[in-house]
């Protein structure tokens, strides 16, 4: 069975940084893609960045430069670094991972953003 599990949540003060990561039981490499999504308070769930099996990192256009991907194959992770976060990066990050017609969702993490 499938799992992914998030960690590395927190609260951060404006322009603070948090590593999220995402812990996969079995090999990444399998996978057509594994994802970061996140989803705040009353809207809905959105793509952040996503790590291909095959070619290269893509971010959602919000994160400007901002996040980081980080995919390590021996130790079956991907882990998203945050920087420069914003009130507005605020919400519950969720790991994804996409395996033929099977989608996969870890519980995710709170990050909270405030001063």
């Amino acid at each position: 069975q499938v799992q992914l599990v998030e960690s590395g949540g927190g609260l951060v003060r404006p322009g603070g940084s948090l590593r999220l990561s995402c812990s996969v039981s079995t090999n990444i490499h399998s996978f057509e893609t594994v994802e970061w999504h996140r989803q705040a308070p009353g809207k809905q769930r959105e793509l952040v960045a996503s790590f291909p099996r095959w070619g290269s990192r893509r971010y959602a256009d919000f994160v400007k430069g901002r996040f980081l991907l980080f995919r390590d194959i021996a130790q079956n992770t991907l882990d998203l670094q945050l920087n420069d976060l914003q009130p507005e990066d605020t919400a519950v990050y969720y790991c994804a991972a996409r395996l033929r017609t099977s989608d996969y969702w870890g519980q995710g993490t709170q990050v909270t953003v405030s001063s």
